[in-house]
This record gives C-alpha cells, structure tokens and sequence, in this order.
C-alpha cells in the first residue's frame, strides 16, 4: 500500500537530458517535436520568479561538458527545430501598439491572454508560445548571467547571426522587421492628426523619410557585402543615429504640443505607436553594428533574449493600459490642477472669502433640498424620478459654479492635482530634502482648510434654507412636505441605521468623476480648437457680430467644461438611487450639505419631536458622511495624479509622514490660517511657478 502511494521522484536536468538526448535518442520519436524543450526550460524555470536574483544554468553546462553525446544530440535538436524558422513579425509587432482603437486593443489583448492566438508552426514565434509561455518568463531569463548563456552558446556551437543574409536566414528576418517598421512610421507620422501636433515641422522635410531612405541604403551596403555588418565609426551609421534622433524629437514634440492644443485618445496612441517602433528600431540598429569579433556572439544572445521578451509581453494588459492613459490623464489632471489652485486658500482674507461663497453654495443646496421633497411627489416611474432629481441637482450645481459659489467636497477632485503638481515640480527629492517635505505639509495643510471652512459654510447655510423653506410652504399652503418622509429622511443619515458611509463613498466617486469629465472636456475643446471655431463662425459673425461671436467663444472657453462637468455630476447624484431600484440593489448618495437640508427638514417633518439617539446620530452622520466624502474623491483624484505623472505611490509614505509631523507640531493650521506670508513663500512658488514643459 505505501508502495502503492509513493511519490514519483521529481525529474532532474541530467535525467532529462539523458532520457531525451542520450543513447536512445528519445526525442526523434516523441510526437511533439518541442516537448523536450518544452520539458527543460519547466525544470530550469523559477517557482517563485519575484523572490529569486539569479537563474544559474551551471547544472546543464557541466552535464553538456562532461557528456559528449548528448551535447551532439541536442546540438542536433536545436539546429533541426530552429532551421529556417521565421521571426520577423515577432520583431516588428510583438509587444507593439496594433491598433489605434483603445478599446478594441484592450478586449484583443485580453482575449488573446485567455485564448492566444496560435502562429503558423513555420515561425519562431510559435515556438515561442509553446515553450515560453508564461507571462513572467521574460523576467527569469534576463536573470542569467550572461557569461552561463556565452558559454553556452560556445557548447552548442550556435552560428554568427552574419553569417548570411539568404531568406529566413537570422540577418536577413532581422532587416525585413526593420524595412517593415520604417515603412509603417513614415505612414503613420504623416496622418493629418499626427501632423496638425507638429505646426514647427510644416515647412520641413519629414526626419521619418529621410531615416527610412538612410536605412535602404545601409541595408543595402550589408546585404551585398561579405562581412554583412558595420562598423560602429561608419559615418552612414552616425547619420543614420541623427535622423533615428530627430524622429524621437518629433514624437517628444507632438506631446509635448498636447498642451497647447489637446490631444485625444486616437492621436495618443498614434503618437505612443510610433514611439514604441522606434525604440524597438533603435535596438534592431544596434545589432547591425560590430566593433569586436566577440561582438557578433554577443549581439546574437541579446537577440534572443529580447525575442523571448518581446513574445511574453506581446498581450500585456496593464501596460498598455497605463502607457494609453498617461497623457491623457496628465493632461486631465493639468485642467484641474489649475482649477484647484482656486480653492486652495492661504491668507485669512481667502479663507473668510471661501467661507461666504461656502454660505452661498449652502444656500442654493437648501432650495434643491426642498424641492427634491417635493418632486418626490410626483407620480411618475423610478426612470422619471431619476430625470426630475437629475434636473433638480444639475441646475443646481450649474447655478452654484455660474455665480462663483462653493460646494463642500467638490473641490478634492480639483486640489489633488493642485498638489501633485507641486510634486511634480520639485517638491520631492527621493525623500532626502526635509524641508520640501514641510513645503509640501504646509500646502496639504492649507488644502485641508479649505475645506473644513467649505464644510461649515455649506453646512450651517443648507440647514436654515431648508428649514426655512419648508416652514413657508406648510405656512401658505399647509401642508407639511416631509410629514410622511422624516423617518427616512434622518435615518438615512445615520452611520449605523443605514449604509449611509456606502452612499457617501459613491458621492464621492461621483465628485472625482465629475472632475475627470471637467478635465476631459477641457482637453477635448483644446484639441478640436472649439474656441477658435466658434470664434471664426461665419454664421454666428454674421448674425451676433464679431464683438459678441468672441464673447461667446471666450465665454464656453471659461465656462464650458465646469458648465458640462457639473451638469453630469447631477445627472450621476440624481440617478443612482432610481437605477438602484431598478437593478434591486441598495444605491443612493450621501452629501454633507445635502444630508445638513435633509436633517433639518426630516425634524420639522417630525415637529421636533425626535429621541435624542436619532438626532445624535444623525449630526455625527453629517460629520461622517462628510469625511468619506471628501477621502474618497480626494484618494481617488490623488491617485490619477500620481499615475498622470508617473510618480511613485511611495513618496505617499513619506509625505504621509511630514504631514503627520506638520499636524503634532501645528494642529491649528489644519482648521484656521496660522502660518506667516513668509513661511508659506515656498509652498506658493511651487504651487504658481510655470509649468517647465511650456517654457
């Protein structure tokens, strides 16, 4: 029974080599020609990749040594298995930008990651995805230290990639991948949209078809001459280098003309394509060059390797995704970076100032309150509920943002870029400069402030407006609106009687959306010169005038994206809790001056006559559903910021530290402006100074 139940010993490299390549010669009759490579590199592969620094290779070399045989037979092995196999389309597509459309690369990758596509068994790539298959296997390989992989290569005896340039032959794949790449560039660099980002280039020659004709005329030197390589001090190679330098100038050029004229999604991932193949055109280059005999050993093993590499991230997701994105959500953020900087208070003068306009946006809330109360009336369906609540909030936000009012929380969306900006300027070095950590705590500090001194205003105002509101109208038509609804109306506010920190975490969510809308709109009009087209209307200069038609173009240049922004974040706060209710799920929102109305309409409802539990709770829930408010929009705005400008989430640990340091040492300043103009002079230059890419 033991027996029965003994564990099959665990195969060894030597076993396994002699069991294919030894006497027997196994691997002629297996019936997949890859399954002992396939064997192999299982048994050489780390288990845990991440947690090892060195893949040593010292077992297969000393076996191969010491066993004659065997290293001819799979010397043998590999010769066959590789012999003419194509590569090409691994160096000009894999782990490149394929198509344009975002959406439609993301389901391809993802599709491709759970069913991969299967190469015609002619190629190396097939191979590849046979015996590479693995994600991470492109990892563990470049972990073998180079001298294991010449000595190798040395055993196995492995030909100079120069040997020849006959068809699918290794020199001969390598400069039709690179034929293939040059030819797309130049297609692609010349699209309208790619070429409307370079205005400075209008008058040039393109540097994409001057490199493409440099790069035929090298190839050409190399596949008519019998070394079939150059020299590192060829001065067509030197050329070749200038123009491969002025292609990646034009590419820098046009992102970084994103912020002068926008960018959408489609010109980015033109524009991140043509960077990707030209990187990948920089390597390929370098192979084409030897300066010492042990070079073309050399360049033939980083060959393989990159082909591994390139092969294993040919599908990768995450990547893709945050390579699409940055720009984008660099150039969102920028918008509301320059937007939060307005809520940022600093002076007493700014802070007493943010108060009132707190006060003004508390009062429109109070009104949208009583009226919601009062479209809850209405006999309609949950879809038309949603549309007059959707009315209801968006107006009123619009009619907030017109009249230069504030509204508590709305601001996290807009401050963390603020913040980030000031990061992205220099305020962390790498956490060695403490006192740019405390330049950095004073900001975040004064961004706190504002809004605690939001939430007052909005809180203290949206209560007697309510309150007010509903006493009139029980006064003229008397009738009391929230006689039926008081119950729920303060039980929803309570943390503990209702999910009400669930409906405040996705009023905020909604808050950091609204500001990515606000963002998106931004980038989107610069982009597509909205501004200059309706300027240049010739109907609306024909009827209003150019004086007017200007005052128009200027006036949606100021206002349109708060205007469309604030329009969606009512129709997202005046909708969920309908499509909750359709979907059957448990959906609604929470906002602290919203929930502030509610209070004081569901205790008049009451006639006042509340336990003193439920009006405990549902103050302390005013206070709670204000800080997961504010936490979730801000997290989630701080988080774009730091993806939109590639800083690591880290430096978090160290400015979570000199924040808390800055909060023992002044608690004071977190709540009321304590610091002198002198001590905050820092904070303001980085948070004014001029964006470097602009100057």
């Amino acid at each position: 029974m033991k027996a029965f139940f003994k564990a099959k010993p665990k195969p060894t490299i030597a076993g396994l080599l002699t069991e294919f390549f030894g006497e027997a010669q196994s691997w002629r009759e297996t019936n997949d020609s890859l399954e002992p490579l396939i064997e192999l590199i299982r048994l050489i592969r780390p288990v845990k990749i991440k947690n090892v620094q060195r893949v040593d290779l010292q077992e297969i070399i000393l076996f191969l040594k010491e066993n004659y045989s065997c290293r001819e037979q799979f010397f043998t092995y590999l010769k066959e298995i590789l012999k003419d196999k194509k590569f090409n389309k691994i160096l000009a597509d894999a782990a490149i930008l394929q198509d344009v459309d975002f959406i439609f690369e993301v389901k391809k990758r993802i599709f491709a990651k759970l069913l991969p596509y299967q190469p015609q068994k002619d190629t190396l790539e097939y191979i590849l995805n046979q015996v590479f298959y693995l994600a991470n296997d492109g990892i563990w390989i470049n972990k073998i230290p180079l001298s294991q992989l010449e000595e190798l290569y040395n055993l196995l005896r492995f030909k100079s990639i120069y040997d020849s340039t006959e068809p699918n032959s290794v020199l001969s794949e390598l400069l039709v991948s690179m034929h293939l790449i040059t030819q797309r560039i130049s297609g692609r660099a010349m699209e309208t949209d790619v070429i409307k980002m370079v205005p400075e280039y209008d008058d040039l020659e393109s540097p994409f078809s001057a490199f493409e004709k440099e790069l035929f005329l090298i190839e050409e030197r190399i596949r008519s001459s019998d070394s079939h390589y150059i020299a590192p001090d060829d001065l067509s190679y030197a050329q070749l280098l200038v123009l491969h330098k002025q292609c990646v100038e034009f590419v820098d050029r046009a992102f970084h003309n994103s912020s002068k004229y926008g960018i959408s999604l489609r010109v980015n991932q033109n524009l991140l394509k043509i960077r990707q193949q030209l990187e990948r055109l920089k390597f390929l280059i370098s192979l084409l060059i030897v300066g010492k005999e042990k070079d073309k050993k050399y360049n033939g093993i980083i060959l393989a390797l990159r082909l591994i590499k390139f092969n294993c991230y040919k599908n990768n997701v995450r990547k893709f995704i945050g390579e699409s994105t940055q720009l984008i959500s660099y150039e969102i953020t920028q918008h509301t970076a320059k937007t939060g900087e307005h809520y940022i208070t600093e002076s007493r003068k700014e802070y007493y100032k943010m108060f009132k306009t707190a006060l003004g946006g508390g009062f429109i809330v109070g009104i949208l309150c009583v009226i919601k109360v009062l479209l809850s009336k209405a006999d309609t369906s949950f879809f038309g509920h949603a549309f007059l609540y959707s009315m209801n909030y968006a107006f009123g936000f619009i009619a907030i943002y017109l009249l230069g009012f504030t509204l508590a929380t709305k601001q996290p969306a807009m401050t963390a870029s603020a913040l980030i900006k000031a990061l992205e300027e220099g305020v962390i070095k790498k956490g060695k400069d403490s006192e740019k950590y405390t330049a950095f705590a004073i900001l975040f500090a004064r961004v706190f402030r504002s809004q605690f001194i939001a939430f007052v205003g909005n809180v203290i105002m949206a209560f007697p407006v309510s309150l007010l509101g509903i006493w009139l109208i029980d006064y003229t038509a008397h009738y009391n609106i929230a006689a039926t609804k008081w119950e729920s109306l303060l039980i929803d506010i309570s943390p503990i009687h209702s999910p009400a920190v669930f409906h405040a975490a996705i009023a905020g969510f909604f808050l950091f959306l609204s500001g990515i809308i606000s963002g998106s709109v931004a980038n989107r009009d610069k982009h597509n010169q909205v501004y200059f087209r309706i300027t240049e209307h010739p109907f609306l200069k024909r009827n209003l005038g150019k004086a007017k038609t200007l005052k128009l173009a200027e006036l949606y240049e100021k206002r349109g994206a708060g205007i469309i922004s604030n329009f969606w974040f009512g129709i997202f706060m005046g909708s969920t809790a309908s499509v909750g209710l359709f979907l059957g799920l448990n959906l609604d929102i929470r906002h602290i001056t919203f929930v502030s109305g509610n209070l004081a309409l569901g205790l008049y409802g009451a006639n006042y006559q509340v336990s003193n539990s439920m009006l405990f709770w549902g103050i302390f829930g005013i206070g709670v559903i204000g800080a997961i408010n504010f936490i979730v929009s801000f997290s989630l705005s701080l988080g774009l910021a730091f993806r939109s400008r590639a800083i690591s989430l880290y430096e978090l640990r160290f400015v979570t530290v000199s924040i808390w340091n800055h909060f023992k040492s002044n608690p004071v300043s977190f709540f009321f402006p304590t610091e002198k103009k002198a001590k905050s002079v820092v904070v303001e230059n980085y948070l004014h100074v001029e964006d470097r890419k602009n100057s």
